[in-house]
C-alpha cells in the first residue's frame, strides 16, 4: 500500500494563527510536533518511509520539506509539487499518475489518501482501521472512514450508511453536505450517519474506473503521460474528490472509527480536545482570568486579562486579535473572506515569513523604510539578487555572514555591518554551523517583496 498525504490546503478557519502563507498543517497546536508531522508519524508507525508520498504546492514545498525531513530524510525526496492548485481531485489524480509512471506500480496497488491536519486519539486503532480498509479496497471498493458523531456538528459532511446489521465495514448510501443544526440532530438520533473523515483507500484500477464513470473530463485529461498531464493541468476542472467521485459513486464502503478523531477545523473543536482548568477554561500564554468560565484564551506575548466572561474565544497574535463567542467559530472563514475583500494583509501572512533558507520578521515599517530581523539557517544561501527601488543596511547580530556585493565578497562577524546600494547585485550566505541573525534596514521609494530580481537561486525560484 502507498500512502499519499495532501499538504497543500490553505485553510483559514483557525485564523489569526493559521494564515494563507502558513496554514494549519504547519502549526503546533498543544503538541511538540506540527499536525503535518503528527500525521506522517502516524503512518510511519505501520508503513515504510519509501511508501509515503506528500503532495503540496510550490509555495509550501520548502515548509513541507523542512518538517518531514526531521522524521526521516527519505521523506524529503518524496514530495510532489502539483502544477497548480486544483482541489483534491486533480491532486490525487496527479499523485497516482506519478506513482504509476515514476514508481512503476501496478493498477492493483492500494492507495490511501489522507489530509495532513487532523488528530486521532489512538494510533494503534487507526492502524487497525486502515488494515480493514485495505482489505475491502482490494476487493474493488472505494473505502472511506466514518466518525461516529457525538454532537450536531454543522462544519462536517456526513455519510449515510446502511446500519441495519452490525459489521466492521458498512455500505454507504449517500454522502451529505454540511447540514443545519436541526438536521444534524436528526442524523445523530437516527444512528445511520457518520462524519466524513476525508480519508480514502482504493486500488488504482478502481480509482480510474470510478473517475471515468463520474468525472469523465478529468479522467480523459489524465489518460496520457505524466508530462502531458502537467501541460494540461490548467484544463482540469477544479473539483474535490468528494464532489467528483464520492458523492456519485455506488461503490463506497465505510469503516467506522472506534476512537476519537478531529480535523481541528475550528476553535470550538480545538477547545474540546485540550485540557481544562477548574473553571473549564483552556488558556495558553500569558493569561490571567477572574470569574471567567468555559472559554478558550490563546495569547502570544502580551498579557491577556479577563473578568466575568463566559463562553469566549480569544486568540491574540503580534498583529491581530480575534474575539468570538463559542459556538460561532465556524464563521471565522466568513470573517476572513470579508477581511480579504478589504485588503487586510493579516489574512495572508504573519509578521514572520518563512523561506527555504530560514525566515524573516518585520519589526517596523513606515513611509520609505522597513526594518527586518533575518535568520539564516546554517549552510544556507539566499539568492543572488538586486533591487531597483531600495538600498539595504545589514548588521550582524549573531553568527557569521558571507556577503557578496557586486564583485566584492567579505566575511562579517557579530556587530559588523555593510551597505547594499540600490541596483547592485548581492547575496547573503551563512557559512557557519550556527544560525546567522542580522538586522536589515531597507530604505527606498518601494519596499515590496516583488522588488527582487533573482539571478541565481539554489532553491529554483528564478
Amino acid at each position: 500500500m502507498k500512502i499519499v498525504i495532501l499538504a497543500g490546503g490553505k485553510g483559514t478557519r483557525l485564523w489569526p494563527i493559521s494564515r494563507e502563507s502558513f496554514p494549519k498543517q504547519f502549526l503546533k497546536l498543544g503538541d511538540e510536533k506540527t499536525l503535518l508531522q503528527q500525521t506522517v508519524e502516524r503512518f510511519l508507525s505501520f508503513a515504510k518511509p519509501e511508501d509515503i508520498f506528500l503532495v503540496t504546492n510550490r509555495d509550501y514545498y520548502f515548509l513541507v520539506k523542512a518538517q518531514v525531513k526531521t522524521l526521516h530524510p527519505l521523506l524529503a525526496e518524496q514530495i510532489l509539487i502539483e502544477p497548480m492548485q486544483k482541489n483534491t481531485g486533480p491532486a490525487i489524480a496527479y499523485a497516482i499518475k506519478y506513482l504509476e509512471e515514476k514508481k512503476q506500480i501496478s493498477d492493483d496497488e492500494i492507495i490511501l489518501v489522507s489530509s495532513s491536519d487532523y488528530w486521532v486519539s489512538s494510533t494503534e486503532k487507526f492502524s487497525a482501521a486502515v488494515k480493514l480498509a485495505e482489505k475491502a479496497a482490494s476487493q474493488g471498493s472505494i473505502v472511506t472512514f466514518g466518525v461516529p458523531p457525538h454532537k450536531p456538528e454543522t462544519g462536517y459532511g456526513y455519510i449515510h450508511i446502511d446500519a441495519s446489521s452490525e459489521q466492521e465495514v458498512y455500505s454507504a448510501k449517500a454522502f451529505v453536505e454540511k447540514p443545519t443544526h436541526e438536521v444534524a440532530l436528526q442524523y445523530i438520533a437516527s444512528g445511520d450517519y457518520l462524519w466524513n473523515s476525508g480519508i480514502f483507500v482504493f486500488s488504482i484500477k478502481t480509482f480510474w474506473q470510478e473517475l471515468a464513470l463520474h468525472a469523465q473530463e478529468m479522467e480523459q485529461l489524465c489518460q496520457g503521460s505524466l508530462e502531458e498531464l502537467e501541460k494540461d493541468f490548467a484544463r482540469i476542472p477544479s473539483n474535490s474528490i468528494d464532489y467528483a467521485v464520492m458523492e456519485k459513486s455506488k461503490n463506497i464502503s465505510v469503516v467506522p472509527f472506534d476512537f476519537l478523531w478531529s480535523d481541528i477545523g475550528s476553535w470550538d473543536t480545538l477547545f474540546e480536545m485540550m485540557n481544562k482548568d477548574h473553571n473549564q477554561n483552556v488558556t495558553v500564554g500569558n493569561v490571567h482570568t477572574i470569574d471567567t468560565k468555559n472559554s478558550l484564551v490563546i495569547g502570544d506575548k502580551r498579557l491577556i486579562s479577563m473578568i466575568g466572561l463566559e463562553d469566549m474565544v480569544v486568540v491574540e497574535t503580534e498583529d491581530a486579535l480575534f474575539l468570538g463567542k463559542k459556538g460561532e467559530s465556524q464563521r471565522v472563514k466568513e470573517l476572513v473572506a470579508e477581511l480579504k475583500k478589504t485588503g487586510k494583509k493579516e489574512t495572508q501572512e504573519h509578521l514572520i515569513t518563512h523561506r527555504p533558507w530560514g525566515y524573516y520578521k518585520t519589526l517596523e515599517s513606515g513611509p520609505r523604510y522597513k526594518v527586518k530581523r533575518i535568520l539564516v539557517d546554517p549552510l544556507q544561501i539566499l539568492s543572488l539578487q538586486m533591487h531597483y527601488h531600495r538600498s539595504e543596511h545589514w548588521v550582524v547580530v549573531q553568527g557569521t555572514a558571507k556577503v557578496t556585493i557586486g564583485e566584492t565578497t567579505q566575511i562579517l562577524h557579530e556587530n559588523q555591518s555593510t551597505y547594499v546600494p540600490k541596483g547592485v547585485v548581492h547575496r547573503l550566505e551563512n557559512p557557519g554551523k550556527v544560525p546567522l541573525e542580522i538586522i536589515e534596514i531597507q530604505v527606498g521609494e518601494y519596499l515590496g517583496e516583488d522588488d527582487i530580481i533573482r539571478m541565481e537561486d539554489i532553491y529554483g525560484r528564478q
